[in-house]
């Protein structure tokens, strides 16, 4: 295919209406059909990446293999696609004003005034584009964050009319997500709202191809047919989009709904090819039908915000369908962890993840999580600050350093079992300044690290964080039976601490939950959960005889 073809989606009426769900099912839909697609996110914030962002503030921070902190749109795409996105795939208006002003600093636009329009809207553009040009993909989808009208969108609302304009017909479509909201006082659906935002992206100079409405009620025909003719488009491009018990559920739905055909009719390209999506059916079969259940103590310090673990929450419903199993989520604010009423908290659950998260807040609580998972068996898993806490745990209660800390929590600690790279202590500036992205580790032989990995030698995760496994503690720890059994062989630093006389006690540094997807759920949460299961039925057994 000679020029790759371009889909934007908006956003109109109120936030959170699920662009990127949206998004990410057509390009899903337009991947099982055979075209190479990719889903690229514009935020209007002006923070240069969500890395500094407080989780309450805008949820996680996903983090690509090239190490980019992105949105976790980004998430959902990978998820759904299973194809691996980079820095291209997430613009913000921070990082656009950051290059105009550095190419103007460097005299690149030869003493013009530097605007809005043309500077930072060729900018937005360009970034646009890059995908495109790259001649991997035949169909970028672009996903436009905020909503139509906000005077933060203009200048992207501005690049996508001109850019539709440069790229002439069939080469670029519009596709506007509304809200018809149910009046229950009236009993009825209401168009209007879907009608004024229309209206306000025709004020932009843009007119939508396709509409694709959220619901709650089924909408008639009658509805679809005023949509249309108010709105501007085709009955067959007014899409309903009805709530759903889970997100997967999306690119089915849409597909009866016929989003991909229209998308493809509206690009001149051919749809006489068969979507595949019989993997998906079967994962969406087992993630409905689940032979047996479970309950895992989430135990994090942002679980108020269900976005906050968005990837871990996602990771755990994938490994539940790979064990055809029911994972029940139960949230503990590690705050609100004591010693007094450590039992009570975690009664009924059958294992234990101990969350990531930067900062103090919280912290003994988790150390109080991990050491009950220890003492009881119970089968754990520890993600980076989870990780983290678990060897803090293990040097206080079982080597006796009743001071063990990480220099992040208290500077002065006498034991700092986790420090700060040699590399990192001169660096005052909070964003971008610590290990990011994909780095490999080697597994050590006859551990269960390297079973849960299928027996590979060495593995690629990615990172997000400033602090370490300090080396100078590990001869010490291995010999009361903290095992180091991954290494990244580059730096030497300790990627993956268990404990073999345990059940199941994995922590790992790095943050599995980027890189499970729904064709390929991640091995460690897949592990993790057929461990909880085993010794859930175990202890039934038992119990019965």
């Amino acid at each position: 295919m000679s020029q790759t073809k371009y889909i934007f989606v908006t956003g109109g009426v109120t936030s959170s209406l699920g662009k990127g769900i949206i998004a990410a099912s057509l390009a899903k839909l337009l991947q099982a059909r055979g075209y190479k697609t990719t889903i690229q996110k514009l935020d209007p914030y002006i923070n240069v990446d969500p890395g500094t962002l407080n989780p309450y503030e805008h949820g996680e921070c996903y983090v690509t293999d090239d190490g980019a902190e992105t949105d976790l749109d980004l998430g959902h795409y990978e998820r759904f696609l299973n194809v691996k996105t980079s820095q291209a795939n997430n613009v913000t208006t921070g990082r656009i004003y950051q290059s105009v002003i550095e190419k103007e600093r460097r005299g690149e636009f030869l003493g013009k005034t530097v605007q809005v329009v043309p500077h930072i809207t060729n900018e937005i553009k360009e970034r646009i584009q890059i995908l495109g040009n790259s001649g991997e993909y035949d169909i970028v989808i672009t996903e436009i964050g905020g909503t139509v009208g906000d005077i933060e969108s203009l200048p992207y609302i501005e690049a996508v009319r001109q850019l539709l304009w440069e790229l002439g017909d069939n080469n670029g479509i519009v596709i506007h997500l509304t809200l018809v909201p149910f009046l229950s006082a009236a009993g009825e659906l209401k168009t209007k709202p879907t009608q004024h935002s229309v209206k306000t992206l025709m004020e932009s100079g843009i007119k939508a191809d396709i509409l694709v409405c959220r619901t709650e009620h089924e909408i008639s025909d009658d509805i679809k047919n005023k949509l249309a003719l108010f709105c501007n488009v085709k009955k067959e491009a007014v899409i309903q989009s009805i709530d759903a018990s889970t997100i997967y559920d999306v690119p089915i739905l849409m597909q009866e709904e016929g989003l991909d055909t229209v998308a493809l009719q509206k690009l001149a390209l051919p749809d006489n090819s068969k979507t595949n999506l019989d993997n998906w059916k079967q994962f969406l079969q087992k993630h409905k039908n689940p032979k047996s259940e479970v309950t895992i103590g989430l135990i994090g310090k942002y679980v108020e915000l269900q976005d906050s673990y968005k990837s871990i929450l996602e990771s755990f419903i994938h490994a539940g369908a790979a064990n055809e199993v029911k994972v029940n989520i139960n949230s503990i604010h590690s705050e609100h962890i004591s010693a007094n009423d450590l039992n009570k908290k975690m009664k009924g659950l059958d294992g234990i993840l101990v969350a990531p998260g930067f900062g103090e807040r919280g912290i003994e609580g988790k150390i109080l999580a991990v050491r009950y998972a220890r003492e009881n068996n119970i089968p754990f898993l520890g993600i980076c600050l989870g990780m983290q806490m678990a060897v803090i745990e293990y040097a206080r209660n079982v080597l006796g350093y009743v001071d063990a800390n990480s220099t992040e929590m208290d500077e002065d600690t006498p034991d700092p079992v986790i420090n700060l790279m040699e590399e990192q202590k001169t660096v005052t500036n909070k964003g971008g300044t610590m290990r990011l992205g994909a780095w490999s580790c080697e597994l050590k032989d006859n551990t269960l690290a390297k079973e849960v990995y299928n027996n590979a030698s060495e593995i690629s995760e990615r990172h997000r964080h400033r602090f370490e496994f300090n080396n100078e503690y590990k001869e010490k720890l291995e010999a009361k039976g903290l095992v180091a059994s991954g290494i990244n062989t580059q730096t030497n630093l300790v990627e993956i601490v268990e404990i073999p006389t345990h059940p199941w006690f994995v922590g790992v540094q790095y943050h599995p939950e980027y890189k499970s997807t729904v064709a390929n759920p991640h091995p460690l949460f897949v592990g993790f959960v057929k461990a909880v299961l085993q010794q859930k039925l175990q202890q039934s057994s038992a119990s019965l005889a």
